[in-house]
């Protein structure tokens, strides 16, 4: 028997196209549309975090609300006329029209594809994460439809949707601010003279995103929180302070008369670049994730990173002795 399957793709962009496919004697229709609401409750700027838990992506796919009554009737329609005249077998076309019958018709499990709800609820069916990295994983969810009454929960099972789910979701969305630091002394550098590094705590605050299943009264916000500033010299000839190169919080700014003190975060670059150009110096932030959610569940996730590159010339100070 031919299967019918409508299965929706999440994306950031939040594009509307629809394609249908013929896999054998499977029909899979895929619809881009957005079925989590996101909100930027703190905004941030443009920096994608990646995950400090290599190991660990939002959810590949899911299950969430993804039609009314009316949609998805309009859908199918529209679905089916396609397939009917797209030179398919007379087998295969019968055995749509039978699954359709079977599952929308008046006696089906639900007839006239709910329309006499329309308002009450929604479809829930799969939704395939295009942004996650790995698309078989987006697979992994069978193709499923079910009903959920507006006011009801929905079911408690594997992929489908609920707060955690949510807050994973929302992290992905998380835009923070470019790492963008300050140092002193600014411009090129000196052999053997120590770099303050910092970043400025008022262009640094906690950014959160909500994501959101209005109709169900189900929400989650993650919280990204400014932590830990690392360093990177980008060359070995350098010491970075502290030794690891992981400042405590942003670091410090640096005040005049420190000049002869160990800076609490920063560089000390041992020979000049030279002939090489320039170090490529990274500085990265590393953002800690927190997550509430409208059932008073919450928790942490992983920490989110981001690093932005540049390029230190080191100059060498020359002394002539007379």
């Amino acid at each position: 028997m031919s299967v019918a399957r409508a299965e929706v793709t999440n994306d950031l962009e939040n594009e509307q196209e629809a394609e249908a496919d013929r896999d054998g004697n499977e029909l899979e229709a895929t619809v881009t549309g957005p079925t989590v609401t996101f909100s930027e409750d703190a905004p941030g700027g443009n920096g994608r975090l990646t995950s400090s838990d290599t190991s660990w992506f939002p959810p590949a796919c899911y299950y969430a609300p993804t039609y009314t009554p009316e949609q998805y009737r309009a859908y199918w329609d529209e679905l089916s006329s396609e397939f009917y005249g797209a030179g398919h077998l007379p087998e295969d076309k019968e055995a749509l029209r039978q699954d359709l019958e079977e599952t929308y018709g008046e006696n089906g499990q639900y007839p006239n594809y709910n329309i006499d709800k329309q308002g009450e609820g929604m479809f829930w069916t799969v939704v395939r994460n295009a942004n996650h990295p790995d698309e078989e994983a987006r697979y992994a969810c069978e193709f499923r439809t079910f009903w959920v009454d507006f006011g009801q929960p929905p079911p408690d099972e594997p992929g489908v949707l609920d707060t955690e789910m949510l807050a994973e979701l929302a992290y992905e969305r998380v835009r923070v601010p470019e790492t963008e630091i300050e140092w002193n002394p600014a411009g090129a550098q000196t052999v053997n003279l120590a770099t303050w590094i910092w970043l400025d705590e008022a262009e640094f605050e906690p950014v959160s995103v909500t994501a959101s299943l209005d109709t169900y009264g189900l929400w989650a916000t993650a919280t990204a929180t400014p932590v830990a500033l690392t360093v990177d010299p980008g060359t070995a000839d350098a010491v970075t302070h502290p030794a690891t190169g992981e400042c405590a919080g942003l670091g410090e700014p640096y005040r005049e008369g420190l000049a002869e003190q160990e800076p609490p975060c920063g560089v000390t670059y041992l020979r000049a670049t030279g002939e090489a150009g320039a170090h490529p110096l990274t500085a990265s932030l590393t953002w800690e994730i927190t997550w509430e959610g409208s059932d008073g569940a919450g928790g942490m996730l992983p920490d989110g990173v981001f690093e932005t590159s540049y390029d230190i010339t080191v100059e060498e100070i020359q002394t002539i002795i007379k």
